[in-house]
């Protein structure tokens, strides 16, 4: 499902945010990636949905090199993807409904479609009651709910969430966790970057730990 290949990232000559990484994910995993601030978290994550490109080495996602693929093609990729960050990235002037409805309508489909999808998401987390309400509106666990309803919408392929939690209370945490599980239940390969040892004990999963830039260890529970 998701392999690299020596794959380094230098944003200045002297340093390396990424430093020959060589991996690979299967299909339907869930995986930690942890490590102290710094650590290339973040960096590994922008690789993989096409933010960043890499100095050197390979990276497959489904069979397809996307160190390869030009940028034309990078929205058809992440179009299989669901894509959660800390901050949410919400369009604070669209509701909830429209929020989770954009990935959807990007793709071209039908309104009854979206709206039959959408309400049935919205469900799933919990906020089917509040698809008019604006984020700001929100509480903060109920925005990053909103933004995972928008990740999983587009039954992706691939789940990559960077410190999804990092913002939010121990409740409110265990909630959200949750959501990620059922997303890897209904078939999604979730790659989750955290640096909290509480989150990953209540959930132990196979966990790639970096350091420096280098990988440091892969350990599987």
């Amino acid at each position: 499902m998701i392999q690299l290949y020596g794959v380094t990232k230098a944003y200045q000559k002297d340093s390396s945010a990424l430093n020959d990484i060589t991996l690979k994910i299967d299909k339907g995993e869930f995986v930690y990636i942890t490590g102290p601030s710094g650590a290339g978290k973040s960096t590994l994550m922008r690789l993989l949905y096409g933010a960043e490109r890499p100095s050197r080495g390979q990276i497959l996602v489904d069979g397809q090199n996307i160190t390869r693929l030009p940028s034309s093609r990078l929205p058809f990729l992440r179009r299989r993807m669901g894509i959660v960050f800390q901050d949410f990235k919400l369009l604070v002037r669209r509701s909830v409904f429209e929020n989770v409805a954009f990935p959807l309508e990007v793709q071209g489909r039908q309104r009854f479609e979206i709206s039959k999808k959408v309400y049935q998401i919205l469900k799933l987390v919990g906020l089917e009651h509040k698809l008019q309400r604006l984020p700001l509106e929100l509480s903060g666990g109920e925005q990053q709910r909103v933004a995972i309803a928008r990740a999983l919408v587009v039954d992706p392929s691939v789940l990559l969430a960077d410190e999804p939690t990092g913002n939010l209370d121990p409740e409110v945490t265990l909630e959200i966790m949750e959501l990620f599980k059922v997303a890897n239940a209904r078939g999604s390969t979730v790659l989750l970057a955290t640096h909290s040892r509480e989150m990953m004990h209540h959930f132990p999963r196979r966990t790639i730990a970096l350091e420096a830039g280098r990988l440091v260890g892969d350990i599987t529970p």
